[in-house]
């Protein structure tokens, strides 16, 4: 009988740790839960702890967890970024999975990983700002990140079997979001509404204003190079409005190895769970003969400026990364609270990211130094 992993699921009450939830709830035999987190969706979390039994729970408020402590004995409770360090340090970890929104996801994931914990990687800030040391800090624990991006997954999966052979290029695929077409004049009176609008995927809204101004797909690329030790200019973008090849891998003999598949993250995160095996899932298979035709374009760097900063991020180093980060991360909730326009976000990116570019990074204590002095500026000038 085959070992019991033991998962543990950070922001297990989002979009990303619900359905990894639900792939757990369909495998007992093969996976168990010892950690859930969560920001606020409190009452979820309740019906999560009492169907999963984990061993601990992590919420993002002292006085939630205290709360929940009363309520379920027997489960180790605690809060905020110190809970969830705990909770990633648990020696019953086999795996964690880190949903976590924006740079929250950091610093567990550099924790897990001095604790030789593998990582299922739904957390792209982590590689954005701190690639270079996370990936290194991996590389001397002999932990494996494995992705949970359905892009990255595609990528990780079209490799198998070619570990050996030479990479000409890496084709990440983008739907292109709801403003696909538009002209930058166009974007300027794009609404909340309308860019919480995705055509193909159901995420949470910070993921989805960042598929809206494409910088999603920027934040991919530079986490792309950090995975797979692509340079930039051999990681190319194509959208494709349909969502059916979430992306490709091009060999040296000009072969191009793709995976394709409905819109579903329960694939990634499976794959990412059973890797190097695959799981049996029971939705529906993908049919070709109704597809109709698969449509390629050209993304406009000129109109969505905000994947084009992260080429340039790239090219330049030091803290730009860090700052096309931070900067957007911040802005996207201006704009959702309604304080600044579409358009401001990849503007002011832009402003930011360029004041950086000289900045030296040789640790976690810099990124996180450095990310909260993007994030001041940024106030101080929206």
């Amino acid at each position: 009988m085959s070992k019991i992993k033991k998962i543990a699921v950070l922001g297990s009450t989002g979009s990303i740790g619900t359905q990894a939830l639900d792939i757990i709830r369909n495998n007992r035999d093969k996976y168990e839960v010892t950690v859930l987190s969560c920001a606020s969706s409190i009452e979820l979390l309740k019906e999560q702890i009492e169907e999963f039994k984990p061993e601990a729970v992590v919420t993002k408020y002292e006085k939630d967890a205290l709360e929940l402590s009363r309520l379920y004995k027997g489960t180790e409770f605690s809060w905020g970024e110190q809970g969830l360090i705990e909770g990633v340090k648990l020696s019953s970890n086999d795996l964690v999975l880190n949903s976590l929104v924006g740079m929250q996801g950091l610093v567990p994931t550099y924790e897990a990983i001095k604790a030789k914990k593998d990582i299922a990687l739904a957390n792209k800030e982590t590689l954005v700002a701190g690639g270079n040391i996370v990936m290194s800090t991996a590389a001397e624990m002999g932990v494996s990140i494995l992705p949970v991006d359905s892009e990255h997954s595609a990528v990780f999966q079209s490799l198998q079997g070619n570990e050996h052979n030479k990479i000409k290029r890496v084709i990440l695929t983008a739907s292109g979001g709801p403003f696909r077409g538009y002209t930058e004049e166009m974007l300027k009176n794009v609404t909340v509404q309308d860019a919480l609008k995705h055509p193909n995927w159901s995420m949470g809204s910070k993921i989805t204003i960042d598929s809206a101004t494409m910088i999603n797909k920027g934040l991919e690329v530079i986490e792309a190079h950090h995975l797979f030790g692509m340079p930039g200019d051999k990681i190319d973008v194509v959208v494709h409005p349909q969502s059916i090849i979430h992306s490709m891998v091009e060999y040296e003999d000009r072969a191009v190895m793709a995976q394709l598949g409905l819109p579903d993250m329960r694939v990634p995160i499976a794959y990412a769970f059973s890797y190097p095996e695959r799981l049996e899932l029971k939705e529906e298979s993908l049919d070709l003969t109704k597809l109709g035709s698969l449509t390629f374009e050209k993304p406009d760097l000129n109109v969505f400026k905000g994947l084009r900063l992260a080429y340039e991020a790239l090219a330049a180093g030091g803290g730009a990364a860090c700052a096309y980060n931070g900067a957007n991360e911040e802005l996207v909730a201006m704009f959702l609270n309604g304080k600044i326009g579409f358009t401001d976000i990849p503007n002011n990116v832009e402003r930011i990211m360029e004041e950086y570019v000289s900045v030296s990074i040789k640790n976690i204590d810099d990124i996180l130094g450095l990310d909260a002095e993007i994030r001041r500026k940024v106030k101080s000038i929206c």
